[in-house]
């Protein structure tokens, strides 16, 4: 095996011209994936990380029929207090969960006593908040976090009726009995709006919003649940599906649906498509090694009939000449794969630290930090070899099939 592992290295060194084009040709493939790879991962974790740290929460538990009626932010699909208890002995029994905050939203009219505007408003507590989306602080572009007596408002709404931090405002909604009630509110803050649900809302006190409301006991729209670790995503959905299917009603069915960030959020559509188009730059690449590996053994065969020839001819076992042109597509495949491999985590060190950064709103510039994907590396590595080794088949049985007296007598 040594001897023909050298046999084969020597060949392709005969014809370093050939060899090198090819192995260029496959590192530059892989180059191109180790690239998208790991500035698409960056990407999306990046996104994935606004969105549920700055508003969504990782996963959500709602009243069942609650997200398909979003929209209307209905008050008569409300998690209430009986529920809550056995809602929070789950959650706190749950070990991979940080952190749970309630959330009460409705839809209403927002007055500065010379203009009004419709507006959605999420009912919140600032210290639970704070843990479950410790990136909404950052969304406050002047103000501060609110209190009781305060609001936050959407900056597009502030803009329209020309609000300031610190004014007055009047905030009225229909309660879930259909009656209207209204509260005087300070502005404390102007939020940033974000894509996705809850984006542009406003927000207030949750106290203020029971206020509101004339809620005799409190009732939530829903718990937004923040992990430890966000790869615990799926293990904890299916965890909390099934202990949440527990509580029912008085008809002995499920009242509450449990939703991951994934169901609620438009980006994952994206997030979706990003990982698809990996899929096809790998195709990609597959179809350049082998038609180059193909290329390149077939030409190796018709230039080296006479050499097929003699070694057949001194007795070379045909086992022996194939597996010789496989280990020759071995090389190519592995060597390619090495520089490639060398060549994209360089690159990716220097994307790294020339701080590349994306808009993430009209203000905001959020810093894209690639990491090296050491895994999608070596299974890059592992396909290009196969690939080249099967690309060699073809030829390394023409090879071994050929008759040494129609091979000696070609010139």
């Amino acid at each position: 095996m040594g001897n023909l592992l050298n046999i084969a290295f020597k060949n392709l060194y005969r014809q370093k011209r050939r060899s090198g084009l090819t192995i260029s040709i496959i590192s530059v493939g892989i180059i191109a994936v180790l690239l998208f790879s790991a500035l698409s991962d960056a990407f999306k974790n990046m996104m994935i990380g606004q969105i549920t740290d700055s508003m969504l929460g990782h996963i959500q538990i709602h009243r069942k029929g609650y997200v398909s009626s979003l929209d209307n932010l209905p008050l008569d699909k409300t998690i209430n207090e009986k529920q809550m208890k056995k809602i929070e002995n789950i959650l706190n029994e749950t070990p991979q969960i940080e952190a749970y905050s309630t959330r009460i939203l409705m839809g209403g009219m927002l007055s500065n006593y010379m203009e009004t505007t419709n507006i959605k408003v999420a009912g919140i507590n600032p210290e639970d908040e704070s843990i479950v989306t410790p990136l909404m602080a950052s969304r406050i572009k002047k103000g501060k976090m609110l209190k009781e007596g305060e609001i936050l408002l959407p900056e597009l709404v502030t803009k329209g009726m020309d609000l300031k931090v610190g004014q007055d405002i009047v905030l009225i909604v229909n309660n879930a009995d259909g009656s209207v009630n209204g509260q005087n509110l300070k502005i404390a803050g102007i939020i940033e709006s974000v894509v996705g649900p809850t984006g542009k809302y406003g927000y207030i006190h949750i106290k203020d919003a029971e206020i509101i409301l004339r809620m005799s006991e409190p009732e939530y729209s829903e718990i937004a649940i923040r992990l430890k670790k966000i790869k615990d995503l799926n293990p904890v959905m299916k965890q909390l599906s099934a202990s949440i299917a527990g509580i029912k009603n008085s008809k002995d069915k499920p009242v509450l649906e449990v939703h991951s960030w994934e169901k609620l959020s438009p980006f994952y559509s994206i997030a979706r498509m990003i990982d698809l188009m990996a899929i096809f730059i790998k195709v990609i690449l597959i179809a350049i090694v082998l038609i180059s590996i193909l290329n390149v053994m077939i030409m190796a065969v018709y230039e080296r009939i006479n050499e097929i020839g003699t070694l057949a001819a001194i007795g070379t076992l045909p086992g022996k000449i194939r597996s010789m042109f496989l280990l020759e597509g071995l090389f190519l495949g592995f060597f390619g794969s090495i520089v490639g491999s060398l060549i994209g985590t360089i690159l990716i060190i220097i994307a790294k630290y020339s701080h590349i950064t994306i808009a993430f709103s009209r203000n905001d510039n959020i810093l894209i930090n690639p990491s090296i994907p050491f895994g999608q590396m070596a299974v890059i590595t592992v396909i290009s070899t196969i690939v080249a080794v099967i690309a060699s088949l073809q030829p390394a049985i023409k090879a071994s099939n050929m008759n040494p007296v129609d091979a000696l007598r070609h010139s």
